[in-house]
């Protein structure tokens, strides 16, 4: 119904449009002949009048079949540029030009100089219409055509505002090396028009055949208001192209007049995954953070930095950002300072394993809410480094845990992961053990503990998308570990918006579990960067199958199956009730990890196992050391 009243829409405008210059004609005509004597209607010879209305029903068929030749009646006037005004003099000249011949032939007579006055009132007349079309349509100021060297040719899909102000900048630039062959749009009413000249070839489906019609080399997605699954669906055809993809980053650049061709950008795989972003209504739930002393543990990793610029523009009291890395800690003040220099910042050079630091750190600052980060988190690494593992995260965990619950901490959220669900390494072995540990905390102190579980993030430190990225800027090969391995993925931002609302649900015990949406297999994650880089997998870049690595699983989990899963306010987050551990039972065996850890211990992913009985490993001399 929509599309139809838009087909409805353009066509009345198209009407207006050609009534309008079938007016025109005749006023034009009527004018040329005042003019010519003067502007006095009584010195017109009678005989003038009538040749000009005898030639006039043939002079307005052959002028609109000119005009409609030139697109007058097909051209967005809302997006026209300098090159459809230009068709407009040519129609025009040309449809004069007949009129001339026409009764020239027939040797009726007119002044000589009619034929030149009719010209210059038709151009004005359309003129005019069309200008005041575009003004009632609302419409970009009117943009100079490009003229230059050889360009690269490019497919636009989207023929609305944001397409129409792309394609005028891209032709009047004396700096972009693009040159737009042929405009695609869903709509079926723009089907056939033109958009500065530029034709509208189809819709979605007919991607893959006017790219090589065109012999187009890049592929522009200029729609920031598209749905997410219908940009995954445009995506997956343009891949199969070849060429090269951009896309333009969204809706807050349309309303703000950021649409520019600097402001296209490559397509990320955060543009496949094919779902709505996950949101989270932080400016309703944050006021827990506003005039209260905000720790961050982890601070420069991924979800660290993210979380504590999201948590600076509420309004702490203080906000003091603890990390074990000083350049991470160096650019977290910089940016900070920068961006929010009312803040009251404090950045802490410490590790989370330093228990009389941390104890100190508490006791000066005293905070209200710990949000912890801070973790090892590179399964192969940990593999080879159990007790480092075991460590920093269990024991770091353990150090912020129990110095939050002794300092009267509100509120502790711990970030958690999904191999913590049936580990099958020491790392996920650890965050559930760290899980553990939260729930053991909230027994014993008046502080809510919880922990938020969730998959991977894309463009984190060392996830496998930036590794991808660096393998395929270096010509291959990309390493997949199995064909087979699959994974959930979710984006920094999704991420941490979720932590923090997470925190805002903290009633004290819970284990809050996202929606990841559907999991992604690795395999066609790598094919896709591929065809994103304009290239083909197999021949361009070649895909290397290395091998799970220790510890790794063919797929992630988020439930252990005893963990019922119980709704939030959120339809994307979820509260797990993993088993309780008794707490003696619980005390006794982390003093037994402790020591194996500290000591050591070659045999420590069998007291690992005692705490998680769920976790798997394989025996093998390299993991026992």
């Amino acid at each position: 119904m929509k599309k139809l009243k838009t087909i409805i829409q353009r066509k009345k405008w198209n009407m207006i449009l050609g009534i309008s210059d079938i007016i025109m004609m005749i006023i034009a005509s009527y004018l040329a002949l005042l003019t010519r004597f003067e502007f006095y209607p009584s010195q017109i010879a009678s005989i003038f009048l009538k040749n000009a209305a005898k030639y006039m029903p043939l002079n307005l068929f052959c002028s609109i079949v000119i005009f409609m030749a030139y697109r007058l009646y097909s051209t967005q006037w809302k997006y026209a540029g300098v090159s459809d005004f230009i068709n407009v003099v040519k129609a025009a000249v040309i449809a004069a030009a007949f009129q001339l011949i026409g009764i020239y032939m027939l040797q009726w007579e007119i002044p000589r100089s009619y034929y030149f006055l009719y010209l210059v009132y038709l151009l004005l007349g359309m003129f005019f219409i069309r200008l005041l079309v575009r003004l009632i349509q609302g419409s970009e100021p009117l943009k100079v055509n490009d003229i230059g060297k050889k360009k690269v040719p490019v497919m636009l899909i989207g023929a609305g505002e944001a397409g129409s102000i792309i394609l005028n900048e891209i032709k009047k630039s004396t700096y972009v090396t693009k040159t737009i062959r042929c405009i695609i749009d869903d709509d079926p009413a723009k089907k056939g028009t033109y958009l500065s000249g530029i034709p509208v070839v189809g819709n979605r489906n007919t991607i893959l055949r006017n790219a090589v019609k065109f012999d187009v080399e890049e592929i522009i997605l200029a729609i920031p208001t598209i749905e997410p699954k219908d940009r995954k669906d445009i995506l997956e055809i343009c891949k199969q192209t070849g060429c090269r993809l951009s896309i333009l980053p969204g809706l807050y650049q349309l309303i703000n007049s950021e649409v520019t061709v600097s402001a296209l950008r490559e397509v990320e795989i955060e543009d496949l995954l094919g779902r709505e972003p996950v949101k989270a209504n932080l400016p309703s739930i944050m006021s827990y953070v506003k005039d209260r002393v905000v720790f961050v543990t982890g601070g420069g990793g991924s979800i660290g930095s993210e979380i504590r610029r999201q948590i600076a523009r509420y309004q702490p009291k203080k906000l003091v950002i603890i990390d074990n890395y000083e350049n991470n800690a160096y650019e977290i003040q910089m940016e900070l300072k920068r961006t929010h220099p009312e803040l009251d910042l404090k950045v802490l050079i410490v590790s989370v394993q330093n228990h009389l630091r941390i104890h100190n750190i508490f006791e000066d600052y005293k905070p209200d809410i710990v949000f912890h980060a801070a973790a090892h988190k590179h399964v192969p690494l940990m593999e080879d480094s159990p007790h480092d593992a075991i460590k920093n995260n269990v024991f770091g965990t353990f150090n912020i845990a129990k110095e939050a619950g002794m300092s009267g901490v509100k509120r502790m959220v711990l970030i958690s992961t999904d191999k913590a669900v049936r580990p099958t390494n020491i790392m996920g072995a650890s965050k559930r053990i760290c899980e553990m540990v939260i729930q053991y905390m909230n027994s014993l102190y008046d502080t809510e503990y919880v922990a938020v579980r969730f998959g991977n993030v894309l463009g984190s430190n060392g996830s496998v998308v930036p590794l991808f990225k660096k393998q395929i800027a270096n010509g291959g090969p990309v390493t997949v570990t199995h064909p087979e391995i699959i994974r959930y993925f979710m984006t920094i931002p999704e991420a941490v918006s979720l932590v923090l609302e997470a925190g805002a649900y903290a009633e004290g015990g819970e284990i809050f579990i996202f929606d990841m949406g559907e999991p992604v297999k690795i395999l066609d994650l790598a094919k896709n960067m591929i065809r994103l880089s304009g290239l083909t997998p197999g021949e361009d870049i070649e895909i290397q199958f290395t091998g799970l690595r220790p510890g790794e699983k063919l797929y992630e989990e988020l439930l252990i199956d005893e963990e019922n899963k119980k709704e939030t306010k959120n339809k994307r987050i979820f509260i797990g009730s993993p088993r309780m551990m008794e707490t003696e039972q619980f005390s006794e065996l982390i003093a037994e990890l402790d020591h194996a850890a500290f000591s050591e211990d070659p045999n420590i992913r069998e007291v690992v196992k005692r705490l998680v009985p769920e976790y798997t490993y394989k025996q093998t001399n390299q993991q026992t050391k």
